[in-house]
């Protein structure tokens, strides 16, 4: 307090002849002609800094909030961009940058990775496994720390966790297939939803892991009936949900105050004869006893970068009654049937309200109000053209409602997210300064499937890492609150990411790292290499460990946007003191740092 108090001893003088004149007040700005002086000034800074408004940071603030939920992440020169702009011309710029493909960038990583093999000796590269899970993580950090098309990347990451795949099954080992899946998730995230479910639904890596690849129609002489797993999820998972809602999200009641189921078991049954009769587009290099296709090839000979593709023959073509009241009608073709089903979807009332509310918690925060889900639900149904499923008008209204930008929103309880370990991991390696591999690689090795519970297109099940639901027990599901994250938040991941935050904020320890041994000569010596190795650049805040508050108020700036709590600043101040020891610049930076990585106020979003 006592710099604060020098600042306020100060006296100010006016020049009537040449000051501007003012209606309203002195200060934020208004100090053209008048002079400040004080008694002392605060580590070079002005008194004029008093009332003239530099500064003042609070549009900074408010522009790294809106970062945080529209990107992996903003440092400090993206959020000053982006703060001398209004945000919806931010969105629209977004909207049209090219598109950072995953698939493409999986490419590079392989070539790259059988090149570095051989340069160190590797005796027959052709027989390294791949690409794998491994190679596709690779990929998905690089693109995530370097691609343009921010807003897209974070989009699409979103949408990965409801409409879901996952290597934690056979499809980890087909990363080609895996990154072209979530390349429909890029073209999908401003595109419509329609487009992106019928793509979605025809994906040969979603047909594999929900189970309607080669799935036939029903011979009941054999036992066969069609598999029910796609026909299940599409309903409950990526359109229109358990119960019948209104368009606000709430859910409708019958006169008894029940809630009313969207389907049952008997049109699940119908759904999935919709789904019958498709198989591989293309065969790959592993099938040498056929060039062509063929119904019932598994993924081991699928080319899973092609979408599926109709064999009338095992297609049921009987009538089918979609949803009770929609007829489909017989020796309809697959493709057919299959338009015609996600047509009767796509425009259930549900939808809207549905998609709107994962959106909003995959983006903003975990408690939507209804109204804020129908303001977005509304963009939906129709985006100002009459054009309904438009995902960018969808995702611009999701950022730019009065319950994400306004701050008096922010001291609401319902108003906040847990932020995902990925995400922390993202925020601090795109907002810190880092001293990075000169390749420019950011390939990383790191297991956080299961330290941290997460990894990216590395869910458990198709219900992702968390249900949208889910209610951790004590205040929030007292409070009729749900926060879905912190299904992956118990006492084994939460110390888990204390551990990694401590090795990320040591000056010998990487924050992303791909390194690997290989096999080199017929010694079985190794050599070992380095894919990618960044660390934080704790030097380029070395300057200003000197004066705590200074370097407390930089990492508020990218780490926690203005929102780092009086006791934590008192924490910070306290502990940063006591270092002194030779060097003390550095331990006070990476200390700073890792406490405020590991506090409440950098885990929850505001």
């Amino acid at each position: 307090m006592k710099h604060l108090f020098t600042f306020l001893i100060a006296t100010i003088s006016f020049s009537l002849v040449s000051a501007q004149q003012y209606d309203d007040y002195i200060g934020a700005g208004h100090s053209a002609g008048i002079t400040v002086t004080s008694s002392s000034d605060f580590t070079g800074t002005q008194a004029i800094r008093t009332i003239d408004g530099v500064g003042m940071d609070s549009r900074l603030f408010e522009t790294g909030r809106f970062l945080s939920q529209a990107t992996m992440g903003a440092d400090l020169d993206l959020i000053n961009i982006v703060k001398d702009m209004d945000y919806e011309d931010w969105i629209d710029q977004q909207l049209v940058e090219p598109i950072t493909y995953l698939e493409s960038q999986l490419e590079n990583v392989w070539t790259e990775y059988i090149d570095t093999i051989i340069a160190v000796g590797h005796e027959d590269p052709a027989n390294v496994n791949g690409p794998n899970m491994k190679h596709l993580n690779f990929a998905w950090w690089q693109n995530s720390m370097t691609a343009d098309d921010l807003l897209r990347q974070k989009v699409a990451y979103g949408l990965s966790q409801i409409l879901v795949i996952s290597s934690n099954s056979e499809l980890g080992g087909y990363a080609e297939g895996m990154a072209n899946y979530y390349d429909k998730l890029l073209d999908g995230a401003f595109g419509n939803y329609k487009d992106l479910l019928t793509d979605v639904s025809l994906h040969a890596s979603m047909g594999y892991y929900l189970s309607h690849l080669n799935n036939q129609k029903a011979i009941p002489s054999e036992n066969i009936h069609p598999d029910e797993n796609y026909a299940r999820e599409i309903m409950q998972l990526f359109t229109i949900g358990l119960y019948e809602l209104n368009n606000d999200g709430t859910q409708q009641l019958d006169n008894n105050g029940n809630s009313i189921p969207t389907y049952d078991n008997e049109d699940v049954k119908e759904m999935a004869k919709v789904f019958t009769g498709f198989g591989p587009g293309a065969i790959n290099e592993n099938v040498v006893w056929t060039t062509e296709p063929v119904f019932g090839i598994g993924i081991y000979g699928t080319d899973l970068t092609v979408p599926m593709a109709a064999y009338p023959s095992f297609h049921e073509t009987e009538s089918k009654i979609i949803l009770k009241n929609n007829t489909l009608p017989a020796n309809q073709s697959a493709m057919d049937d299959l338009n015609q089903a996600i047509d009767i979807l796509f425009n259930h009332h549900n939808v809207p309200p549905f998609i709107s509310y994962r959106l909003i918690q995959r983006l903003v925060k975990s408690n939507p109000t209804p109204a804020y889900v129908e303001r977005v639900a509304n963009v939906f149904i129709n985006n100002g053209n009459g054009e309904r499923g438009d995902m960018g008008a969808v995702v611009k209204a999701i950022l730019l409602d009065s319950e994400a930008r306004d701050g008096d929103y922010m001291f609401e309880q319902h108003s906040s997210r847990l932020r995902e370990p990925l995400m922390r991991h993202l925020q601090v390696t795109r907002g810190l300064e880092l001293i990075s591999d000169p390749s420019g690689r950011f390939w990383n090795a790191y297991d956080y499937s299961n330290t941290l519970k997460q990894q990216a297109l590395n869910s458990p099940s198709v219900f992702n890492f968390y249900l949208p639901n889910h209610q951790p027990v004590g205040d929030i599901s007292a409070q009729g609150l749900v926060a879905p994250e912190f299904k992956i938040h118990d006492t084994g991941s939460s110390i888990a990411y204390f551990n990694t935050a401590f090795q990320w904020t040591r000056t010998w320890r990487y924050l992303i790292s791909a390194n690997e041994y290989y096999e080199a000569s017929p010694n079985n010596w190794q050599i070992r290499y380095h894919f990618g190795e960044t660390k934080i650049d704790f030097e380029a805040y070395s300057g200003l460990a000197s004066e705590p508050e200074l370097l407390i108020n930089e990492l508020d700036k990218v780490l926690t946007n203005g929102q780092l709590s009086d006791e934590l600043r008192q924490s910070l101040r306290e502990n940063l003191a006591t270092i002194t020891w030779t060097g003390f610049e550095i331990n006070r930076v990476l200390t700073a740092i890792y406490l405020i990585i590991v506090s409440p106020d950098f885990a929850v979003i505001r």
